[in-house]
């Protein structure tokens, strides 16, 4: 992490970005390193893969973040640009390889396990597997630069640990998030507001949404695994972004029986972004992998192209086969 911070330091120009559809840690860490540079007098951009979902409006991204998406124009060379929230550079296509020949150098700042089968980070990036958030770790990053925490940094930095720990449930085990946190509450941001706008904003067609998609759960493994398809055209039906369902894989993880689940949740003709949850008997990062994603030992996810009945069955298969395995070795 020193060293990362000691290039940061070093260079004239700097762009940040995050993942595709991206979430409320890779953005509110982004945002955090943006604004903190910026309050030293600092110049960076942020560039992301395409548009910030709507709930996360409160933190004004529109007003600073260039999509490219909607605009390609890139500087011709950048000395530095850091990626956070992954360390898998498919998952910011287009906008990876329009930068390659840009960005002198390119690091990735991440808490996810780097891939048994896929690419592998940049020598330079700083990989934290112990991290509870990419929050933390930006946190930690501008701690080491001496950046001043203004109240917005302070709100993106406890936008991103609140969302990734989801509200303090998921910590590592560690009293770090909690202090930041305190921390950052300190400096006067409005808890409540965020808390509001991450996890408290559901609407009349969220909700009808999700009396028509429950209703479609399947079972199997002696209920120890759902799955679930979201349809797009249900998702359109009830205008409804892609990100509003980002939660309803944790809904299904509430059920009592339950060890594992599957949401499928429909992108385009045949395309599908796949969401795996596991409580912990069984891991499901190999799953993905397996299909050319990524993510957490108990959580993870891919981008997939295919027949839903066949991606399905896959996935299903290799879920069961993890827990009759799991039953089988007592481990």
């Amino acid at each position: 992490m020193k060293k990362l911070a000691d290039r940061i330091r070093k260079a004239d120009s700097l762009i940040l970005s995050t993942h595709r559809q991206c979430d409320g840690d890779g953005l509110g860490a982004e945002m955090a390193l943006f604004h903190a540079l910026r309050a030293a007098g600092r110049k960076s951009s942020l560039i992301n893969v395409d548009s910030t979902p709507r709930k996360y409006r409160f933190l004004e991204p529109d007003r600073w973040i260039q999509y490219f998406e909607n605009n390609q124009e890139l500087p011709t060379s950048v000395d530095l640009t850091l990626i956070f929230d992954t360390n898998d550079e498919r998952l910011l296509e287009p906008l990876f390889s329009a930068l390659k020949g840009r960005s002198k150098m390119t690091a990735f700042v991440d808490h996810h396990p780097v891939l048994n089968k896929g690419p592998h980070p940049s020598a330079e990036s700083w990989i934290d597997i112990k991290a509870a958030s990419t929050g933390e770790m930006a946190y930690r990053l501008i701690k080491e630069l001496n950046l001043p925490i203004t109240r917005d940094v302070a709100r993106c930095l406890y936008t991103s640990i609140t969302f990734d720990t989801q509200l303090y449930r998921f910590v590592r085990n560690s009293p770090v998030s909690h202090r930041i946190a305190a921390e950052m509450i300190e400096i006067g941001i409005d808890t409540e507001d965020i808390h509001r706008h991450l996890f408290g904003n559901q609407t009349v067609q969220k909700m009808a949404f999700l009396a028509r998609a429950l209703g479609q759960i399947e079972y199997f493994a002696d209920g120890k695994l759902a799955v679930l398809k979201l349809k797009d055209s249900d998702l359109f039906h009830y205008n409804l972004e892609p990100d509003e369902s980002r939660d309803v894989i944790d809904m299904l993880m509430n059920i009592e029986t339950l060890e594992a689940a599957a949401l499928f949740r429909e992108d385009g003709n045949n395309q599908y972004k796949l969401s795996l949850r596991s409580k912990g008997q069984i891991e499901v990062l190999s799953v993905a992998e397996n299909i050319g994603g990524g993510g957490h030992v108990h959580a993870a996810g891919a981008f997939i192209t295919g027949k839903y009945q066949q991606v399905k069955d896959r996935v299903v298969n290799d879920l069961i086969a993890l827990l009759e395995d799991t039953k089988r070795t007592g481990t």
